[in-house]
């Protein structure tokens, strides 16, 4: 952003600024030179030195020097003591200027006062009264106080500084001439003022002198017209002024740039976040008085808590009572209290951008404890989603506290300034307990808002919760001496007991402030009228104040846009947005014209009056690499929303900032407007700043995308809302790009309920089910845009208004690509609306066990790793993560209305948590076996009625009270013969068990005393499974190894149902009327016979391979089968089948015999023949995967890995180079000259058919699954499609191995049909892939397809490159690692919750 500060811009005269013009401009100087990364100070210097101002202030010992040198001139010493007054508030005391009229220009009376001080100064100067930089205040112009305070007096160079300096040649032969008067200094009779010469020529020596770097020299001829525009020096000045001015100005960003480049920390934005709360905080604890008692009982709290377990601690009172500067005096305060070396963590909340949300709070305050501990930082794809760093920030405090070394306390103020705490019905990432040497500390403002009250969820010990109650008297004075005193200002008694009687004890450290701001500015001859009583009423007599100064226009819409704003306004922002307020600028030019006819804007002068006199009212926090401007006090914003936001006058605020971040009047684009003086409409240009959705293909408007939705809804415009940003492809996609997905669902429920229009909630449904793919991926156009698209597709007929928009710009992308891409041509992925709700990711290594809380839409995960996590499934959030298990969690019950859950862990403890509050109540220990490898099988029961909670493990039976956690009894059975499953009959007061070897045991459930046993007479040499409890019924339905589904009680057994494969699972319905089994295979249909199928498209059959070993033959469009081949042995199973690419060839691939049979035209349909070849392959292991070309060559894999190509015509087989795993899939290309195998190690070759060598040998792996289970050659046979078992589709070069493209598509893909420009692919999820690849003709674009992927890499090994190299004698690598790596298969548990 570039702005140019001209504060004389726009303005009349100095003498409406109040003489302060000067000092504004020095003021406004050191912030550009602050904040600009490029020129800071640009200097146009002529034949004019300009005028001196006369000083605003006068110290006393300065002015009893220049009184005692004007007391030989009683006159001039009546003049200055009629313009000064002296102000004996000030310490020590000094004499201000009275205003001076308000004529134009510099008039005799204000001459004659400059004269008299200046011969005043000139004398005690002499006499040596004063110093030269004393002395510089009667004589200096305000460009040369400009010129030294920007360039001269730097102690860093000339950085951000130019001075275009303009010299007229034989000026001096001309000074005389009226022409030539004009360029120079004048005395008020018109003469030459050879004072002002002199000091300019002295100014421009200390210039060549000091910097001459900076001087950009402009020498012009005389001319009589010399400032005429037409006059072609002056133009060819001008161009050439202008030129320099942008070259210069562009070398000294690009140098300031470099030079941040070179010296960029790792963790600048940490240590940023740091340093500007820990100045915060100095800032209040320079003015902290009372509160020594409230202190030191917290102090004495967090000594006696710091060695054992606790809860955090609250401190709440109202606004304004002082909660901040108390957490921040805490914060000094800790070395002391809790040892030298002691960690403090403060953040005073919403006072810069990561401190405003939950998610960027807890990173900065992960990263800030890992740095000062000496840990590894949280990894990208812990930060990518919060719940990964909720998770992270729960651990890290484990870790510190277990290191037994130095306290840690966090201290958390207004804990109301968090957007997220605020819209949430829980604060998911608040520890209920602290483990010993954490200290977590916060505050939060009692009263409406329901903050206090969303905490006390969580924490529920009162003990918790300390009142911060208001200062005495006494204090409240002592604030506002101390306050007073770090001004360097005092008051008469007078005013001292008027301040007192407004204030009638008054312990509001809020109020008091306020109070302060006003007192501050009285002078000791100021009268000053009553205060007000309450916070409020004095916010609304500073509004009163400020109206009557800058008037009640210009200030009720400065703080109107402020407050109005979702995040603030930079200075450059909101100057902009006033200059686009038509209001605003009538009032300004009501009594003058702008200087320019060209372009209208804000005269920044009336901005920095304002500003000055807004003091600390106005907060400066940084967000996304900008200051912004805030209301600092929660009551200001009350008052300025009363006062200034209420009806109509709200809309129009939001309007213009909508225009603004729109960019509706940017860029040239002229807007009308009607000034008093003109009387007729001008059409004149803003001058304000683009606001592009990219600044770069790198750097994103985040500023518009942040306010401009807000103002959007809240002027009414909901069409432009709903077309332009929820409904537009290229905002969300920078929207999400540039703060990713967690920000841009949090704009959809921000701004979504403010539509009536399904078609957002589908999108925003649509962004939530992408999720997991743009977390596991990263936020990329190519990404989202794949995901939204085939999620979308099937709603573009039933909604085209905006979904169908949304996939057309998508799709217009997509043809624009530059980089090789998947083009999705139909939907195929979960689409919005249905039964799937959400994917829950990122806080589980390995699920294995889940509840459900309906009462309370809670879900309660157990992991491997002995964490029980409980997700708020409406908002899709980790709200505790219970770290008390060491082992895996194996069971999770919760009961009580959804409040309680039990949770059952290999470490053999049982754990009561509560739900709601995040705390453990109890946890038993079972007593079992210690030994890891001890095999064991656990179900836990409970019976709410009776208050018992029953654990069966392995051989034993235990029973504990759910409110004592006092054992009831044990059961202790046969080890030789373990329990598979327990449950209890409630209904008959009986605990029934059934054992491996098939004895069920009855017992009683009230005093665990034996009432029977029996053997099951319904199941033979089976082992049961598993089992459900019949309550209703008091039975057990049980499972067991070969698929009996079998139902017990105490009167005997039966057999329900005869499974063909074992059952692994069993539920019930609640009313116990409907009983679900689940076997251990995955199977497409009853019968359980159906192995593999072919298609021959063009003879429009159907080749359905069967477990007996027959085929089937159906046409496409009948259901009878018209032929049947029988297999060659009896009762052989068909492990594979292909067809040849013409479909002239069909071979069936048993375990160790291959058939080969010809298919001929035939009427009403082909006809199959042969087998025309048959063979034994004569080898231990089994065919895997088989492919068939035209001239009856076939080629083979084999479970253990190897390939052969066999020549059915010769009897000829040609081994090939073995994978090193189960080959899993063959095909040939379209011409039949090249073939491409895969396996489960994720290793594709590409082979030369007719040399029966592999040109290329890649391999694929991440940090996910591997394994090919896919692939085919494209029509052209250019590319290899392959889909992989880790749920993608990867598209690979036949020329030269490369990687085109990735593609995530969440379920497996069972085949691959090549299409004319794609492909087709099923998959396990029911749906039908279809897919264009785009490969521009030019790969000089050609972008990593893995750059987002965590571990992934491609290996590329070329036969050509290889022989070439070992002619060259370099060594190469052998795939032995490869293939030794695949010999440890993992069988993790998934990591990922599905709502549906």
């Amino acid at each position: 952003m570039f702005e140019v500060v001209d504060l004389r811009w726009g303005i009349r005269n100095t003498e409406a600024t109040e003489h302060m013009t000067t000092e504004l401009c020095l003021e406004e100087l050191d912030r550009c030179r602050k904040t600009s990364i490029g020129p800071a100070f640009v200097a146009l210097l002529g034949d004019q030195y300009g005028p001196c101002p006369v000083p605003t202030l006068i110290e006393e010992k300065e002015w009893e020097a220049l009184r005692a040198q004007l007391t030989s001139k009683p006159r001039d010493l009546e003049l200055v003591a009629q313009h000064f007054r002296r102000d004996e508030n000030a310490v020590p005391p000094t004499y201000l200027l009275k205003a001076l009229g308000t004529s134009e220009g510099c008039g005799p009376e204000e001459a004659t006062l400059t004269s008299v001080l200046r011969s005043g100064a000139q004398e005690a100067r002499r006499l040596g009264l004063i110093t030269q930089e004393q002395w510089h205040r009667y004589h200096w112009s305000v460009i040369e106080w400009e010129i030294d305070r920007g360039l001269l007096s730097l102690t860093d160079g000339d950085r951000g500084a130019t001075i275009f300096l303009r010299e007229i040649q034989d000026l001096n032969k001309h000074i005389l001439e009226d022409c030539a008067l004009k360029m120079v200094d004048r005395l008020p009779d018109g003469c030459l003022d050879t004072d002002a010469q002199n000091l300019l020529r002295g100014l421009k020596g200390r210039i060549a002198d000091v910097q001459p770097g900076v001087l950009r020299a402009h020498h012009l001829p005389w001319s009589r017209d010399l400032v005429n525009p037409k006059n072609k020096a002056h133009a060819r000045y001008l161009k050439e002024l202008g030129e320099q001015f942008v070259a210069r100005a562009s070398h000294q960003v690009l140098e300031h740039l470099r030079e941040l480049e070179a010296g960029r920390q790792e963790l600048a934005w940490l240590y940023q976040e740091i340093r500007h709360h820990l100045g915060l905080s100095a800032e209040a604890n320079r003015t902290f008085c009372g509160r020594q008692e409230l202190l030191a009982q917290l102090g004495q709290r967090l000594q006696q808590s710091d060695s054992h377990p606790h809860s955090p601690l609250v401190l709440f009172g109202p606004p304004g009572i002082g909660k901040t500067a108390l957490m921040c005096k805490l914060a000094e305060q800790m070395p002391g209290l809790l040892g030298r070396k002691t960690v403090t963590v403060l953040r005073l909340l919403g006072a810069s951008q990561m401190s405003s949300d939950a998610r960027g709070l807890l990173q900065s305050i992960c990263a800030q404890v890992c740095l000062a501990y000496g840990l590894p930082l949280p990894p990208a794809q812990v930060l990518e989603a919060h719940a990964r760093v909720v998770q992270f920030f729960h651990t890290l405090l484990h870790t510190v506290s277990c290191r037994n070394f130095e306290s840690l306390v966090i201290l958390l103020d207004s804990m109301d300034d968090v957007d997220s705490i605020c819209r949430a019905r829980r604060v998911p990432w608040l520890p209920p307990k602290c483990p010993p040497r954490i200290h977590l500390i916060l505050s939060a403002c009692s009263g409406q808002q329901g903050i206090l009250d969303t905490v006390r969820q969580t924490l529920t010990d009162p003990e918790a919760y300390w009142e911060v109650k208001p200062l005495s008297g006494n204090q409240g004075q002592e604030m506002i001496q101390l306050l007073l005193a770090a001004s360097r200002r005092t008051l008469s008694p007078g005013q001292r007991e008027l301040l007192w009687a407004s204030l009638p004890e008054c312990g509001h450290p809020g109020r008091l402030r306020l109070a302060f701001e006003e007192a501050r500015k009285w002078a000791s001859f100021t009268i000053p009228a009553p205060l007000a009583s309450t916070a409020k009423e004095a916010m609304h007599q500073l509004c009163a104040r400020l109206e009557q100064t800058h008037g009640q226009v210009l200030v009720a819409h400065v703080l109107g846009y402020i407050a109005s704003s979702r995040h603030g306004l930079s200075e450059a922002e909101l100057k902009d947005v006033l200059s686009l307020d038509d209001e605003v600028l009538q009032v300004v030019y009501r009594d003058w014209t702008p200087p320019s006819k060209e372009l209208l804007r804000f005269p920044p002068l009336l901005w920095v009056r304002l500003r000055r006199d807004l003091g600390h009212c106005l907060a400066r926090r940084p967000v996304d690499g900008f200051t912004l401007l805030a209301i600092a006090h929660r009551q200001l914003a009350e008052v300025v929303q009363e006062r200034y936001l209420s009806g109509v006058e709200r809309a129009k605020r939001h309007g213009v900032l909508a225009d603004f971040f729109s960019g509706a009047w940017s860029q040239g684009t002229k807007k009308l407007v009607t000034l008093p003086l003109v009387g007729k409409p001008l059409n004149l240009d803003r001058m304000v700043a683009p606001q592009p959705l990219w600044f770069s293909d790198t750097v994103a408007n985040v500023r518009k995308l942040k306010e401009m939705p807000h103002h959007l809804v809240h002027s009414g415009r909901l069409e432009t809302l709903k077309q332009e940003v929820l409904g537009s492809m290229n905002w969300i996609s920078c929207r999400g790009i540039s703060g990713g997905i967690e920000s841009l669902l949090d704009d959809f429920d921000l701004y979504a309920p403010y539509l009536d229009c399904p078609e957002v909630g589908l999108v925003r449904e649509a962004l939530q089910l992408c999720r997991p793919a743009l977390e596991l991926r990263g936020m990329e156009r190519s990404i989202l845009y794949t995901e939204l698209l085939a999620r979308l597709h099937f709603f573009t007929t039933s909604h085209p208004a905006l979904v169908g928009q949304l996939c057309q710009e998508a799709q217009n992308w997509f043809r624009m690509c530059p980089h090789p891409v998947l083009v999705p041509l139909t939907g195929f992925l979960q689409p919005p609306g249905g039964p799937l709700r959400a994917t829950l990711t990122g806080c589980h290594k390995g699920i294995t066990a889940m509840a459900w809380s309906v009462e309370e839409r809670l879900l309660v995960v157990g992991t491997q790793d002995g964490t029980v996590a409980v997700w708020d499934t409406e908002e899709h959030q980790v709200i505790h993560m219970h770290m008390g298990h060491t082992g895996e969690v194996r069971y999770v019950k919760v009961f009580a209305k959804g409040t309680l859950a039990l949770s059952a862990s290999k470490d053999h403890t049982l754990r009561l948590w509560n739900l709601l509050t995040g705390q453990e109540k109890f946890t038993i220990w079972d007593g079992g076996s210690k030994d890891p490898m001890h095999p064991e099988t656990w179900s836990l029961h409970l019976d709410e009625t009776k208050k018992v909670v029953y654990l069966a493990s392995g051989s034993k039976v235990s029973a504990w009270h759910l409110e004592t956690a006092e054992l009831v009894f044990q059961i202790l059975g046969d080890p030789s013969d373990c329990w598979v499953y327990a449950g209890v009959l409630a209904s008959r007061a009986t605990l029934l068990t059934v054992s491996q070897g098939g004895v069920a045991g009855l017992w009683s459930s009230a005093t665990g005393k034996p009432q029977g046993r029996q053997h099951l007479s319904s199941i033979k040499e089976e082992t049961p499974t598993c089992g459900v409890s019949l309550q209703k019924q008091g039975k057990m339905v049980t499972g067991f190894s070969k698929g009996s589904v079998s139902l017990i009680s105490p009167e005997g057994d039966s057999l329900l149902e005869k499974l063909p494969e074992s059952v692994r699972f069993l539920v019930v319905s609640e009313d116990e009327s409907l009983l679900a089994a689940g076997e251990e295979q995955d199977v497409l249909d009853a019968s359980s016979e159906v192995r593999c199928l072919e298609v021959a498209q063009q003879a429009n059959l159907l080749f359905t391979g069967l477990v007996s070993g027959v085929v089937l033959v159906f046409p496409l469009n009948s259901r009878r089968d018209v032929m049947c081949i029988p297999p060659p042995e009896a009762r052989k199973a068909i492990n594979c089948m292909a067809l040849s690419q013409g479909e002239e060839r069909l071979a069936i691939a048993y375990d160790s015999i291959i058939l080969v049979l010809d298919i001929s035209p035939g009427d009403p349909c082909p006809v199959v023949d042969g087998p025309t070849y048959s063979f034994y392959t004569q080898l231990p292991e089994t065919i895997s995967s088989v492919a068939v070309l035209a001239d009856y060559r076939v080629i083979y894999g084999m479970t253990d890995g190897e390939l052969f190509l066999y020549e059915c015509a010769n009897s000829k087989v040609f081994p090939l180079e073995a994978h090193g795993s189960r080959v899993t899939c063959v095909q040939v290309s379209h011409k039949e000259q090249l073939a491409v195998s895969g396996s489960e190690e994720a290793l594709l070759c590409l082979w030369d058919l007719q040399a029966c060598k592999w040109r290329f040998e890649t391999s694929y792996t991440n940090s996910y699954c591997r394994g090919v289970q896919c692939l085919c050659f494209s029509k052209d046979d250019k590319y290899v499609y392959a889909g992989l078992k880790d749920r993608s589709i990867i598209v690979w070069s036949v020329l030269d191995g490369t990687l085109l493209a990735v593609q995530f598509v969440h379920a497996v893909v069972n085949r691959i049909i090549p299409t004319s420009n794609g492909f087709i692919a099923p998959t396990r999820h029911g749906y039908l892939i279809r897919e264009r690849f785009q490969d521009p003709s030019s790969r000089a674009s050609q972008q990593d397809p893995l750059k987002n992927f965590k571990k992934a890499v491609w290996k590329v090994k070329s036969r050509q490159r290889d022989e070439a190299a070992a002619v060259a004698g370099v060594p190469q690598d052998s795939r032995s690692a490869s293939a030794q790596g695949n010999a440890c298969k993992s069988n993790k548990r998934s990591q990922v919750c599905l709502l549906v």
